[in-house]
Formats: structure tokens, sequence, C-alpha cells
């Protein structure tokens, strides 16, 4: 049975979404873990993750009716929601070229069962043909010491815009 990319549309989209995320938090995993298969630094709400969606659904992966990977849309509106990421916005803002349009890639995972089969590319791939009609580029960050996320995301063709310092942390700013 092939994969399936679409859109979140139902509570159950959002509560498995939840639930993959927080397998993947670091408390859920060891340093070896963190190391070799990424990790993720932001753990949302069902109501947060719930208002996003209804602005611009978020991509999901599914394999048996099951999600297995999501990439979160988050607007620029909810640029005060999440205290961590507000540095990332403030960035956003003094590095993109005037006039571009753009959406946040808020967390992107793929549960580690169907990892290494593709599904990052296809979300990235769905996400771009679902968002291209209103939006220029697709931004996100990566922590520094997040080797193995940043690495894929330059794979598919992601470009550093900036790196910097907020929180302690080093964080690439990062365009697609």
């Amino acid at each position: 049975m092939p994969v399936e990319y679409g859109r979140a549309g139902t509570d159950q989209d959002l509560k498995e979404i939840l639930l993959l995320q927080e397998k993947n938090l670091p408390p859920q995993l060891t340093e070896e873990i963190r190391e070799r298969e990424g990790f993720l630094t932001v753990s949302h709400t069902l109501d947060l993750l719930g208002r996003m969606n209804e602005v611009c659904p978020h991509i999901i992966a599914r394999k048996k009716g099951r999600v297995v990977g999501y990439a979160l849309c988050m607007h620029p509106d909810f640029s005060e929601d999440i205290p961590i990421l507000r540095a990332m916005f403030n960035q956003i803002r003094a590095s993109l070229p005037s006039g571009k349009t753009f959406m946040v890639m808020g967390q992107v995972c793929i549960d580690k069962d169907y990892r290494k089969q593709g599904i990052f590319r296809g979300l990235y791939r769905t996400m771009k043909e679902a968002l291209s009609d209103r939006f220029d580029l697709i931004v996100t960050e990566v922590d520094g010491r997040n080797r193995r996320s940043l690495e894929a995301h330059l794979a598919i063709g992601f470009q550093v815009l900036k790196k910097y310092q907020s929180d302690g942390r080093d964080w690439y700013l990062i365009i697609l």
C-alpha cells in the first residue's frame, strides 16, 4: 500500500500529529537517537494546531490510514504564539526580500518506522504544490545541533538564508 499525501482535515489527523510529535521530542529520545535520527524542538497543543490548520491545513502522509509523517503549516499570523519561534519570525522579517510572501514550515516529522522511504521529500513536494499559488517561499529554521534535519533539508533544495543565535543555540534560517 503506497503512502498517501494530503492535508489534515479532521481532529483525528491533528491528534495523530500530536502523538507522533510527542514520540520525537528530546525528553523521549536518548542523546544517541537525537544525534542519529534528529529531534523536534516545539510541542504544540491541540488548540494551537487546530487554529493553525484552519488558516492553512497541515501536510500529512498516511499509510494504512494512519498519519506517519507531517509538515506543519504555520502562517505568519501565529508569530507570537510560540515564544521560542519569535526570534525566527523577527529574522525572517529582517532577511527576506520585501514583497515576498511566505509560509513557515513549522515542524516536520516522520515516524521512525517509515524513515528513509522518501516521505520527507514527498511531504515537501506536496507542500510546494499546495502553497505555490499563495506563497513565494517556504521558510523554516533548524537547530544547529540537529545535523540530520539540516542535511535533509539542504538535500531537497533548501538554501541557508541566515545563521543566527537565539536562546543560546545556533539556528539556520532556510528557504525553499
